[in-house]
């Protein structure tokens, strides 16, 4: 789908708050309210926008650390990713997962717990038992600097 700027426009305006009225992203998009609920609508239907969520405030609810773990596998084969994968969903306290290159593990987890003994709990209860979890390497977040959902769109030809 090729974006125009009021595309651009609704993109940006939907990112930093999804609860816009289509009347109110209408007015501020310089467009009437039907040509503008009809550009929503194809931008979703073309998978640009996956989903609408709240953001939540992780201190005022107990979940004051984060960890990012990084994980080396025994073997390198497509049945051990998917073992591991098809398990590192099922637990809500990873929020992130990817497979990464250019270190020594294979996935970058960051996982957001109540503590540290929460933490310990997890790693050895849970993270460290899925077969193929040969090394774990975790890091904790002192103090976060930026947190962004949006995307950059201003490059976007």
């Amino acid at each position: 789908m090729k974006l125009d700027r009021i595309d651009k426009q609704l993109l940006e305006l939907l990112q930093g708050n999804a609860q816009w009225s289509n009347l109110e992203l209408a007015d501020k998009v310089g467009l009437s309210p039907t040509p503008c609920a009809r550009r929503v609508k194809q931008l979703e239907e073309a998978g640009l926008i996956k989903n609408y969520v709240a953001l939540l405030d992780r201190d005022k609810l107990g979940l004051k650390l984060t960890a990012y773990i990084g994980i080396t596998m025994d073997r390198h084969t497509p049945e051990r990713f998917e073992q591991f994968e098809a398990e590192v969903m099922t637990y809500p306290e990873v929020i992130e997962c990817s497979v990464v290159t250019g270190q020594s593990a294979d996935y970058l987890i960051k996982a957001v717990v109540p503590d540290m003994q929460f933490y310990e709990q997890f790693l050895l209860g849970r993270l460290t038992r899925i077969p193929g979890v040969s090394g774990v390497h975790s890091s904790f977040q002192l103090r976060q600097v930026i947190q962004r959902t949006q995307l950059p769109l201003n490059n976007l030809s």
